[in-house]
């Protein structure tokens, strides 16, 4: 140790006493150098010596009292490291005390006399936490500029300086050192005096790391006389890795190799000694043993044994009992609790069915509605005809169903007035809903999933015409409202001419006139109907509202994709016709065909509708890349319904169509026409867990659901989108033949279809 101190001596750290005179920093005091180093925010005494911003602490002169063989020292030791820093200036460090104002803490750094000062600001703003921008460093009263190297300031190489840093927002970032109060009377920066090899002794600067971990517990010893403790140390640089070496050198076999092969055996030679011809062995240090208790047999042993384990599995069976005894009684409430919930589900889907029939009766709104009502009428009308035909006969007989037909009449009368008035309230509705449309912003969702929206000019015009058009719709308004109304309207109209709106104009002033003279607004209704009239057809001009051209049917939609009707003779789109299977592409549209059902069979429709939305819904959960279902059309699926599966359920023969589903026949293989079966809401659930229907189900169940699959197969093999997804025929069951596409499968005979249904 005494070698060591001879050739480097380090700065002691402040609290430990002052440092050696030949210890301090050249340029300052010792006084200087405590406060320089320490982070504890105490504040600097009187007597403190304050360096000159060039840090030129040997060439300036001293303030406080400097022997004069220190003087010398050190100027010896100044010109003799000029020549080495010379060399490479730039890169040289300096000690750089930073007084945090207004608190007067002091943080001492090593730095680069070559970078700029706003890198300094920048390492310093990482250490403070606080935004680079705030920061003002000041030496000597004055603002230093970012573009100043430490060099350009005067500072030399090896030596220090004194700055002030201060926030320029001290409210919302104050200089507050962030150093936990155990290190404060740690020093950032120490020097350290080296001795070359040439004998000349250098100093160097040191800046000490703060590592953020904890340092280990290394062990260490303790004095025997002293009691004083020793503690290894630890270095903050990482000690070398040593290259893996395919020779395992620590290992378990290694360590306990001579316990293995130690020998547990007796020798061969040993023996034990006793009294023998020749040799006594005195027995007075024996003792006699007795056996305290009753003697306990081997079989006896045994048999206590064997009670005991009995005893011990008697215990453990009644535990386990216990347990399966929970599991099935929890089983058991599980499923009563499900049975509950299925019950109170049918009940509720029940009653949610009544509701809905009732609302459809008394408030029509819907063409379901309609479909209910006027399927009520025909049934009603079949049971009055029924009772007509059996009670009476002759005149009478005619008498009643004249009075009959008269009643029906009637009641269609009542219904197409509840549907006209429906009708103008849905074409209210539609209007509304396209003027909506017309001025929403223009959306879309962004890569960060945020929903971005936009507004252009046309969505803005769009958006005034729509309210314009609500004001202009509105009947219960004032007399003054009305006319501010009109005058804005008419404002409107004037910005372009043509004439549609020279109309618009015209009947706005006629109402201006009549308004003027004391008409009632009752017998302005009509007028007003067909300012609002003009004006709508205004709204869908894209002339004069662009953004709603994208909603209106073009020119080139009605070229290329109509079909005449043969009931009504009307041009309409692909999309009013019906796409069910075996329907002619120029049949009737949809308008004719409800409209022939109403006044005929006057059939519900919705029921299939239902049924083959759940299907969708099943499909879509089962496998997303269905199309089957998607394909089929309400028609379809009643022809079904009805035809194939005769509007009964398969199992339980239930008859309640609103009660039916249809569902996969094999439940590994998607959804189609010949792979499902028609049950009730109940079993449908049971159906879908078999594994293997062939096992699950007899052979004359299976022969006539696979019947009714070659009937649905052959059907909807008309439809060429439907045709893509037929997969080959099946192979007949056993004992059967399957003699053509266009036959059902029999027994030893060909059967076509129509003698098979």
């Amino acid at each position: 140790m005494s070698e060591q101190r001879g050739n480097e001596e380090t700065n002691l750290q402040p609290g430990a006493g002052a440092p050696p005179e030949d210890d301090r920093e050249p340029g300052g005091d010792g006084h200087e150098e405590q406060a320089g180093r320490s982070t504890t925010g105490e504040p600097q005494a009187d007597h403190q010596v304050r360096e000159p911003p060039g840090g030129e602490g040997a060439g300036s002169s001293a303030v406080t009292d400097v022997p004069e063989e220190e003087a010398e020292a050190r100027s010896a030791l100044q010109d003799e490291a000029e020549p080495r820093g010379g060399e490479d200036a730039g890169s040289s460090t300096a000690t750089v005390k930073v007084v945090l104002v207004p608190g007067g803490h002091v943080m001492t750094v090593a730095f680069a006399i070559g970078l700029r000062v706003q890198e300094l600001k920048l390492q310093l703003a990482a250490e403070l936490r606080v935004p680079a921008e705030v920061l003002q460093i000041s030496l000597d009263g004055k603002v230093v500029e970012e573009q100043w190297s430490l060099m350009e300031l005067g500072v030399q190489p090896q030596g220090s300086t004194r700055m002030e840093m201060s926030s320029t927002d001290p409210t919302a970032h104050p200089l507050r050192p962030l150093c936990p109060p155990e290190r404060d009377n740690v020093p950032d920066v120490i020097t350290v005096r080296v001795q070359t090899d040439n004998g000349v002794s250098r100093e160097v600067v040191v800046e000490i790391e703060r590592p953020p971990q904890q340092k280990a517990f290394l062990g260490g010893y303790r004095h025997r006389l002293t009691e004083v403790e020793y503690h290894h140390a630890a270095a903050q640089t990482p000690p070398k890795r040593r290259s893996d070496r395919e020779l395992v050198v620590f290992s378990r076999d290694t360590q306990i190799a001579h316990v293995r092969s130690r020998a547990l055996q007796c020798p061969v030679d040993v023996a034990t000694q006793m009294t023998a011809i020749g040799c006594h062995i005195s027995c007075k240090s024996d003792r006699l043993v007795a056996v305290h208790g009753a003697y306990i047999t081997a079989e006896e042993y045994h048999g206590a044994r064997l009670r005991a384990v009995i005893r011990l599995q008697a215990f453990a069976r009644r535990w386990l009992a216990w347990q399966q005894m929970d599991r099935l009684r929890k089983d058991r409430d599980q499923r009563l609790a499900w049975l509950e919930l299925q019950e109170r589900r049918r009940k509720w889907e029940k009653e949610e069915q009544l509701r809905d029939h009732r609302r459809c009766q008394t408030n029509p709104q819907r063409r379901k509605d309609f479909e209910l009502l006027y399927h009520a009428l025909e049934r009603w009308r079949r049971e009055e005809e029924q009772r007509i035909s059996m009670t009476l006969q002759g005149v009478e007989r005619k008498v009643a169903l004249c009075s009959l037909l008269e009643q029906e009449t009637k009641l269609i009368s009542s219904i197409e007035e509840h549907r006209a008035a429906a009708r103008e309230d849905g074409r209210e509705q539609a209007v509304i809903s396209l003027l909506d449309k017309s001025a929403a912003p223009h959306q879309w969702r962004a890569a960060d999933g945020r929903m971005v929206s936009i507004e252009n000019e046309h969505t803005i015009r769009a958006r005034e015409l729509r309210d314009l058009y609500e004001d202009i719709s509105r009947s219960s308004v004032s007399r003054e409202q009305r006319l501010h109304v009109l005058l804005t309207l008419k404002h409107t109209m004037k910005v372009r001419e043509c004439q549609l709106t020279r109309d618009v104009v015209g009947l706005i002033d006629r109402e201006v006139d009549l308004m003027t003279r004391g008409v009632k607004a009752a017998s302005l209704e009509g007028l007003r109907k067909r300012i609002s009239t003009l004006f709508l057809q205004y709204i869908k001009t894209p002339a004069f509202n662009p953004e709603v051209a994208k909603l209106l049917k073009n020119a080139s939609q009605l070229k290329n994709g109509t079909f005449l009707c043969g009931a009504c003779s009307c041009y309409l789109l692909s999309s009013d016709f019906s796409l069910a299977a075996g329907a002619r592409p120029r049949g009737r549209c949809r308008n004719c065909i409800n409209l022939d059902n109403i006044a005929r069979s006057r059939k519900v429709f919705f029921c299939y509708e239902k049924i083959l939305r759940r299907l969708r819904a099943d499909e879509q959960r089962l496998n997303r890349e269905a199309k089957i279902p998607f394909l089929l059309q309400v028609e379809d699926l009643q022809y079904l319904v009805e035809v194939v599966w005769e509007s009964r359920s398969a199992l339980q023969a239930s008859s309640d169509i609103y009660d039916l589903v249809l569902v996969r026949w094999e439940r590994r293989t998607d959804w189609s026409p010949w792979n499902c079966i028609l049950l009730s809401k109940d079993a449908a659930p049971a159906h879908l867990e078999v594994e293997d229907v062939h096992k699950a189900y007899e052979a004359t169940f299976i022969l006539s659901i696979q019947h009714k699959h070659v009937l649905a197969r052959r059907h909807f093999s008309q439809l060429s989108v439907m045709a893509e997804h037929l997969d080959p025929w099946p192979p007949a069951p056993l004992g059967y033949q399957l003699v053509s596409k266009t036959s059902t499968v029999v027994k030893g005979q060909r059967t076509s279809h129509n003698s098979a249904r």
